[in-house]
C-alpha cells in the first residue's frame, strides 16, 4: 500500500512539475527569442539580407536559447510546484504521512538529472554545429565587419605561418594579444602585447597591425635557432587576408568535447600553453549542462520555504537565483582568462556553490 500511495504522489508531483515546466520554457524561451528577433528583422529590413538566410539564422540560434531556457525553466518549475504544494499544506501533509522531503523530491531531481544529461548532449553535439553554421551564414550574407578578420576568444590558425589569440576585441582596438609564430626545428617565436588596433586594406587584402606594451621574441644572429626577449612601446606587422579568407577557424564554441581535447593536445605539442579559453568552453559544456540538477536541488528548499503559489512569486525567485548564477559563472569564467583561477575549479564553482546553498536548505527543510 506504501509503494501505491508514493506511486501515485510521484505521478502527481511529476503532472504539477511538467505542467510548470511547459509553461516556463515557453515563457523565457519567448523573451530570448524576442531578444534577438529585431536583430534578425534588421536584416531583411535595413541590409536587405534574402529571408530564406534570416530563418536558416534563427534555426541556428534556437539550440543556443534552449541550452539558457532550460535550466531557466526547471529552476522556475520546481519553485511553483513546491511553493504551491506547501502553500496548499500538502507538503505537512505528505510528512505527516512519513514521507519524507528526500522521497518527495526524488522524481524531480529525477527530471533534473535528465534534462542535464540531454544538455550535455547538445552542449556536445548539437551547439557546434549550429553555432559554426551561424558564422559561416554570416560570412556568406557579407554583414559581417573587418572585425570577422580578427575574432576574439579563439585560436585564429588561418593566417600563414601564425597563430594567434586576442582576449577581446572593441571595434579595431584590441586588449591581450598573442602571436605565436611555430617553426620549424626552432623554438615557438612569440610576440604578446597588452593592447593593439588594426586596420584592414581591403585592396590589398592584407590586415596591418599596430601592437602597443608587450615582447617579441627576435632570432640571435650569431644562433638563429636561439630566441632573445625584446620588449616593445609598438610593434607593426601585417597578415595576409588571402591566407585567411578560404575558411573560418572554429572557435572553441564551435567544437565539440572531443575536439576541444584534441587541440588542446595539437596546441601543447608545438609548446603553447596558454589554452585557458579552450580549457574553460570544454568545462561549460559540463557545468552550464548540470546546472538544471543544481536548480532543481536548490529550487526544491527554495519553493518550500516560500510557501506561496503565486506565478509571480515563483518567477521573481527564479530570476534572482539565475541573475545570481550567471554573474557568478561570468565573473570566476573573467578571472580564468586573466590566469587567476583554475579553468575546471573556475567553471564549477557557480554549480558548488548554489550545490552547498541546496543542500543547506534542504536539510534545513526537512528537520523543520
Amino acid at each position: 500500500a506504501r509503494n501505491t500511495i508514493m506511486k501515485i504522489l510521484r505521478g502527481y508531483i511529476m503532472n504539477e512539475l511538467l505542467g510548470a515546466f511547459a509553461m516556463s520554457l515557453a515563457v523565457f524561451t519567448f523573451v530570448l527569442v524576442m531578444g534577438n528577433i529585431v536583430k534578425l528583422a534588421e536584416l531583411v529590413i535595413a541590409k536587405g539580407v534574402d529571408l530564406m538566410y534570416v530563418i536558416k539564422l534563427f534555426a541556428y540560434l534556437t539550440p543556443y536559447l534552449l541550452s539558457f531556457s532550460v535550466p531557466m525553466s526547471i529552476l522556475t518549475a520546481t519553485l511553483l510546484c513546491f511553493g504551491r504544494l506547501s502553500s496548499d499544506n500538502e507538503i505537512t501533509a505528505m510528512r505527516a504521512s512519513g514521507i519524507s522531503l528526500y522521497r518527495m523530491s526524488s522524481p524531480v531531481i529525477v527530471i533534473g538529472l535528465a534534462l542535464s544529461l540531454g544538455l550535455l548532449w547538445m552542449n556536445d553535439k548539437v551547439l557546434p554545429i549550429s553555432h559554426y553554421q551561424s558564422r559561416r551564414t554570416l560570412a556568406e550574407i557579407g554583414i559581417k565587419k573587418p572585425t570577422a578578420f580578427l575574432e576574439q576568444g579563439t585560436f585564429i590558425k588561418n593566417f600563414k605561418d601564425y597563430i594567434i589569440f586576442i582576449y577581446d576585441i572593441k571595434g579595431n582596438k584590441l586588449n591581450g594579444i598573442r602571436i605565436y609564430q611555430p617553426q620549424k626545428d626552432k623554438p615557438v617565436r612569440t610576440i604578446i602585447a597588452k593592447s593593439g588596433e588594426f586596420n584592414v586594406d581591403s585592396e590589398r587584402q592584407i590586415i596591418r597591425l599596430r601592437l602597443y606594451n608587450g615582447s617579441s621574441d627576435e632570432p640571435d644572429f650569431d644562433n638563429p635557432r636561439r630566441l632573445y626577449k625584446i620588449q616593445f612601446k609598438v610593434y607593426e606587422m601585417s597578415l595576409n587576408l588571402k591566407d585567411y579568407l578560404p575558411s573560418i577557424s572554429k572557435k572553441p564554441k564551435d567544437m565539440s568535447i572531443a575536439e576541444i581535447r584534441q587541440e588542446i593536445k595539437t596546441l601543447k605539442e608545438i609548446s603553447i600553453e596558454d589554452l585557458n579559453a579552450l580549457k574553460i568552453e570544454l568545462h561549460k559544456k559540463f557545468s552550464l549542462a548540470f546546472s538544471a540538477l543544481v536548480f532543481v536541488l536548490i529550487g526544491v528548499p527554495l519553493g518550500i520555504t516560500a510557501k506561496r503559489s503565486e506565478r509571480s512569486v515563483g518567477f521573481g525567485m527564479s530570476l534572482g537565483v539565475i541573475i545570481i548564477y550567471y554573474i557568478l559563472a561570468v565573473g570566476f569564467e573573467s578571472l580564468s582568462l586573466k590566469g587567476k583561477l583554475n579553468p575546471g575549479f573556475a567553471m564549477w564553482l557557480p554549480n558548488a556553490l548554489l550545490l552547498l546553498a541546496g543542500m543547506i536548505l534542504t536539510w534545513r527543510s526537512a528537520e523543520s
